[in-house]
């Protein structure tokens, strides 16, 4: 029997199909392996660290962010609201934020942060979690006419001044907390992680 010719173009197309569909499979099936390596929504939801770049915050403004499920408020504080802060120690429930469990220990200072001008608070009120709202002017308002620039919650009317501490006679019992912080430079906030050597 005689030995038939092969077809050696078909034999190259089956080939190169077959690598193909091979390597289109083999991308596939990486694809949830390779998912698999970051943090799931859960785990994020859990504690990841936020990264936050705060370049854009203005002088006297605040943004939010969410970790753990929480509001985190960031603001930029003034001189001039760094200043009235001062004067309301007498005015204050806790002024000296004795309770530790409210702050780490670099934030225990009167102004409650790292770096005086940019205060990092969980923006949860203590009495029954609602979110309280800032307000950083001077000026009257109408639960307050004497308001001096803080955080004040609608919902049972809690007020708080600029750091987060708590004023006298309101129906939140302590000072908004602080999470674990650190500036990784000057214009990136990382939430959620201590300083490098901090307790």
């Amino acid at each position: 029997m005689a030995n038939e010719e092969v077809n050696t173009g078909r034999r190259r197309f089956l080939t190169a199909t077959t690598a193909v569909v091979g390597a289109v499979g083999a991308g596939f099936a990486a694809v949830p392996f390779i998912k698999s390596w970051s943090p799931s929504a859960r785990a994020r939801f859990a504690g990841a660290p936020v990264t936050q770049d705060i370049s854009a915050l203005a002088d006297g403004q605040q943004l939010v962010i969410n970790w753990r499920g929480q509001p985190i408020y960031i603001a930029k504080r003034t001189k001039a609201m760094l200043d009235v802060m001062k004067t309301l120690d007498p005015t204050l429930a806790d002024p000296n934020s004795a309770n530790a469990d409210q702050q780490p220990k670099y934030a225990q200072n009167p102004t409650r942060s790292i770096k005086p001008e940019i205060s990092v608070l969980v923006g949860v009120c203590t009495h029954l979690g609602c979110a309280p709202e800032f307000l950083p002017e001077v000026k009257p308002e109408p639960f307050d006419p004497n308001w001096k620039g803080g955080y004040f919650c609608p919902c049972h009317k809690s007020r708080y001044d600029l750091a987060g501490r708590v004023l006298k006679a309101q129906p939140a019992p302590a000072n908004l907390p602080v999470p674990p912080y650190h500036f990784e430079n000057d214009n990136t906030l990382v939430i959620g992680v201590d300083p490098k050597g901090a307790a």
